[in-house]
């Protein structure tokens, strides 16, 4: 097997369903992401974790999407307990955020879990935005930018890696990135006076950042996702100043491909589009992929790109420093020497 092979399946976070998570593990995975149907009851989820551990090669990023609210994975096993949206935790007090947020990072970190996805730090400015709500802090920046502070500092402090997210901030969209590619066309000096300031207020300090499937006029006018988008990465290293992990929102998104899809189509659709807006990301800057599944044609995505880059030196350059990126951050955050 390939020394780029191994740094490519770090790039990759698979959910589950599937099964082929496991062979990739032992190909060097980079990690797992939980959902609901992974956790029935603490004893059974406690299993699943350390079986991971043992047969990854390298320790994986065991992740999650434990928001509050809507957005919480361990609903099975909390008998009717539910944890706050951002929004109605912050409007309780900068303490009840931090104890929620407490709690939460308890409860992950003893199951294994070191990789939360959240804070949402989107700016929610569209009421009628189906997705987000209260799923943010705030309307107001400045709140939002206190709520990130708080909540990415106590999931630090216990054990669990913070990811902000969706960058450049998806609280102005009008449509679901689930099902389509939303559209936002605000100017740049818009979207940096209201939904990039809160990632602009964490960029030195926050370890990963999600970028989201939106079709930002500002900073593409061809219809492509920023998570894709060169422009829009390049900002964020290069104007924001951030040096950590960039990883996108779920890849089986209709937002992710259906741009794709209309700029590349071909015979086998599904499985070529998913390579080519991979292939996309990684030349755009993109670290991490997240897939909610391990079916077969989602390892053939790695497996193809793998054999891709084998004679393509842009492709197999950018692998290499999304690698280093990569184990940065799991030496610094999960105490991993190599």
């Amino acid at each position: 097997m390939s020394d780029i092979k191994n740094k490519l399946y770090q790039m990759f976070i698979l959910g589950t369903d599937g099964d082929g998570y496991e062979a990739a593990l032992k190909k060097g995975l980079g990690g797992i992401i939980f959902f609901t149907r992974d956790i029935q009851n603490p004893q059974q989820f406690r299993a699943l974790t350390e079986k991971i551990k043992t047969q990854a090669t390298l320790p994986p990023f065991l992740s999650i999407d434990q928001e509050g609210g809507r957005v919480e994975r361990t609903e099975n096993i909390h008998n009717g307990k539910k944890y706050l949206s951002a929004k109605f935790a912050y409007e309780k007090g900068d303490k009840f955020l931090k104890d929620q947020t407490k709690e939460i990072a308890t409860e992950l970190s003893s199951y294994g879990i070191n990789l939360n996805f959240a804070p949402c730090i989107d700016v929610n400015t569209n009421p009628n935005n189906p997705i987000i709500g209260e799923r943010a802090f705030s309307n107001n920046p400045d709140d939002v930018i206190k709520a990130e502070k708080i909540v990415s500092q106590t999931y630090r402090e216990n054990g669990i890696i913070p990811c902000a997210k969706h960058f450049p901030g998806h609280g102005d969209a009008n449509a679901d990135s689930h099902l389509t590619l939303p559209k936002i066309s605000l100017s740049l000096e818009e979207m940096e006076k209201t939904h990039i300031k809160p990632f602009a207020a964490c960029a030195k300090t926050i370890e990963m950042i999600m970028v989201a499937h939106l079709h930002c006029t500002c900073f593409e006018q061809e219809v492509i996702p920023t998570s894709l988008s060169k422009n829009a990465i390049s900002y964020l290293r290069n104007k924001l100043g951030f040096e950590g992990v960039i990883i996108s929102d779920d890849m089986v998104m209709a937002g992710a491909t259906q741009t794709v899809q209309k700029q590349k189509p071909n015979k086998s659709a599904k499985s070529n589009n998913s390579v080519s807006a991979c292939e996309i990301g990684i030349r755009a800057g993109l670290n991490m992929f997240i897939y909610r599944d391990s079916k077969p044609e989602t390892i053939e995505i790695i497996e193809t790109i793998a054999k891709k880059a084998e004679n393509d030196t842009e492709l197999r350059k950018n692998i290499e420093n999304s690698y280093k990126k990569i184990i940065k951050l799991k030496q610094k955050s999960l105490n991993i020497f190599l």
